[in-house]
C-alpha cells in the first residue's frame, strides 16, 4: 500500500489589529464545504474588482452630483459605498491555497500522461507513450477496449473516425464501433495522420522533421505493446471501455484484459486498476494492484472495496475532502490538468498526483507560479483598499465641483452663455429676460423695460442703415439704474 504524507494547509486567522490599525491581519482557519479554482485566484480577482469599482465611481459620482433631491443623493451614496466596503472586506472570506508559508509547501504532484503525451504525438500510440516516458513521468493513462477477435487495444472513442483514416481505407466501416473490427483490420489503419491534419493542440508545427515523419506513420497500439514499453518505467492507470452488447467478448472482456496484464510480467504494484466491476475477483487474482475508484463514495464503501486511490475531475473534490481522504490514507489523482496556474493551485493544496495532456510543460514547473505568505497578502490587501478609497473620494469631490457649478446658474444665464453664435436680435431678447429676472421692483420697472425694449428694437431696425451713437442705448441703462437705486 502506497502511503502519502497528510496534506498540510495554512489558512489565515483574523485578529483585531493590523499594520495601520484599520484591518486585522492575522487570519482564522476558514473551512469551506465546496471549493474550486475560484478561491485560488480570488486574491487577483479581488484586486481586479477594486480597479473596476474605482473606475465605475466616476459614473456614480456624476449621477450623485446631478441629482436634484437630497434623498436621491443619499440613496446613491449609501448603495455605492455599501458595495465598496463589502468588496473591501471580501478578503476575510478568501482562503486561497497559495496563501501560505513557503516552508509549508508540500511535494510537487506526480504527473500521469493522459493517453501518453498527446500534445507531442498522436494519442494512444507508441510514439505518444515514448514521448511521455522521456519526460520521466510517474505514470501513463490508457483506455482499453477489445477487438472482435479478442485482442485488447488502446482507443478512447467508440468509433475510429477521429483518430484514424478509416473513412479513407474502409468507408463502409467508418461508423462501426472500433471493437467490432478484427485486429488485422485495425492494424492496417493509420493512427497518426489525423494528428498532423487537425493539430488538436496547435503543437504539430513545433515537431521536428523526424518526429513529423514518425507521427505520420503511427498505427493503433495494442495493450501488449504498451505493457512491454512501460514495464519497469512507469505506473499504468488503466481504464476499460466496454464493447457493445453484441460483442462476443462482452462478458469476458475484463478477464481477458486482466490475464494480458498478468501474463506480461508487468509489476502489479505499478498498476492502478480503475474498473469497478468484479473487484473481489480482481483483488483475488491480482492482490498487488492499486484499486482505484472513479467516483466519490462513502468511506465505509471505499474501505470495503479496499480502495487505495481516487481518480476524480479536479472540480469534483473540495479541500476539506482532500483533508479527509488524506486522513483515511487515500491518495487522490485529479484530471485533466493542463494549465500551469491550475497545476500550481493544486500543488499548494497538496494534491498527490494529476493527469495531464501538457505533462511536458508541467514537468518543467519548478515551483508554484505564485505563493504568498499571509503577511504579504494582508499588506497587499490593505494597500489596495486604501488606494481605491482615496481615489473614489477624490473622484466624488471632483465630480461635485465640476458638475455642481453648472447647477448654480439659472436657466436664462445658461441660455445666454450658449448663445454665442446666435443673432444680435436673439441676444437682445435674452438680455431683456435676464434683466427682467434679476429686477423685482414692481410695475414701474416693467414700464421702463417696455420703453427700453421698443428703443432696442428701433435701434436694431436702424442699425443696418445708420450707426447708433453711444448715447442711444445709454438712456435706458441710466433710467433702469436710477430706478433700481431708487
Amino acid at each position: 500500500m502506497v502511503r502519502h504524507q497528510p496534506l498540510q494547509y495554512y489558512e489565515p486567522q483574523l485578529c483585531l489589529s493590523c499594520l495601520t490599525g484599520i484591518y486585522g491581519c492575522r487570519w482564522k482557519r476558514y473551512q469551506r464545504s465546496h471549493d474550486d479554482t475560484t478561491p485560488g485566484t480570488a486574491p487577483f480577482l479581488h484586486v481586479g474588482a477594486l480597479a473596476a469599482v474605482t473606475v465605475l465611481s466616476w459614473i456614480v459620482a456624476g449621477q450623485f452630483a446631478r441629482a436634484e433631491r437630497t434623498s436621491s443623493q443619499v440613496t446613491i451614496l449609501c448603495t455605492f459605498f455599501t458595495v465598496v466596503f463589502a468588496l473591501y472586506l471580501a478578503p476575510l472570506t478568501i482562503s486561497s491555497p497559495c496563501i501560505m508559508e513557503k516552508k509549508d509547501l508540500g511535494p510537487k504532484p506526480a504527473l500521469i500522461g493522459h493517453r501518453g503525451a498527446p500534445m507531442l504525438a498522436p494519442e494512444h500510440t507508441l510514439m505518444s507513450f515514448r514521448k511521455a516516458l522521456e519526460q520521466k513521468l510517474y505514470g501513463l493513462q490508457a483506455d482499453i477496449t477489445i477487438s472482435l477477435d479478442g485482442v485488447p487495444f488502446l482507443m478512447h472513442d467508440a468509433t475510429l473516425r477521429r483518430t484514424t483514416n478509416v473513412e479513407e481505407e474502409f468507408p463502409e466501416l467508418a461508423r462501426r464501433p472500433a471493437s467490432m473490427l478484427n485486429w488485422t483490420t485495425l492494424q492496417r489503419l493509420n493512427a497518426g495522420q489525423w494528428f498532423l491534419k487537425t493539430d488538436p493542440f496547435w503543437t504539430a508545427s513545433s515537431l521536428s522533421p523526424s518526429d513529423h515523419r514518425e507521427a505520420q506513420n503511427q498505427s493503433i497500439c495494442s495493450l501488449a505493446e504498451l505493457l512491454e514499453l512501460a514495464k519497469g518505467n512507469a505506473t499504468l492507470l488503466l481504464n476499460l471501455r466496454d464493447p457493445p452488447r453484441e460483442h462476443p467478448y462482452r462478458n469476458s472482456f475484463l478477464n481477458v484484459t486482466l490475464e494480458a496484464v498478468l501474463h506480461s510480467g508487468f509489476p502489479q504494484h505499478q498498476v492502478m486498476w480503475l474498473p469497478s466491476r468484479q473487484r473481489p475477483l480482481v483483488r483475488k487474482v491480482a492482490p498487488g494492484f492499486q484499486q482505484t475508484s472513479g467516483s466519490k463514495e462513502a468511506v465505509t464503501s471505499l474501505r470495503r472495496g479496499h480502495i487505495q486511490r481516487l481518480n476524480l475531475r479536479y472540480t469534483q473534490v473540495s479541500r476539506q475532502e482532500l483533508r479527509d481522504y488524506a486522513s483515511w490514507n487515500l491518495s487522490v489523482n485529479l484530471y485533466t490538468v493542463n494549465a500551469p496556474w491550475l497545476f500550481s493551485l493544486l500543488w499548494c493544496a497538496g494534491v498527490p498526483s494529476v493527469t495531464s495532456d501538457n505533462s511536458h510543460t508541467l514537468s518543467q514547473v519548478p515551483s508554484p507560479l505564485w505563493i504568498m505568505p499571509p503577511d504579504e497578502y494582508c499588506l497587499m490587501w490593505v494597500t489596495a483598499d486604501l488606494v481605491s478609497f482615496t481615489l473614489i473620494v477624490g473622484i466624488f469631490v471632483l465630480q461635485k465641483w465640476r458638475l455642481g457649478g453648472i447647477r448654480s446658474y439659472n436657466p436664462e444665464q445658461i441660455m445666454l452663455s450658449a448663445a454665442v453664435r446666435r443673432t444680435s436680435r436673439d441676444v437682445s431678447i435674452m438680455k431683456e429676460k435676464l434683466i427682467f429676472s434679476e429686477i423685482s421692483d414692481g410695475v414701474e420697472v416693467s414700464d421702463v423695460l417696455s420703453v427700453c425694449s421698443d428703443n432696442s428694437y428701433d435701434t436694431y431696425a436702424n442699425s443696418t442703415a445708420t450707426p447708433v451713437g453711444p448715447r442711444g442705448g445709454g438712456s435706458c441703462t441710466k433710467t433702469l439704474t436710477e430706478r433700481s437705486g431708487h
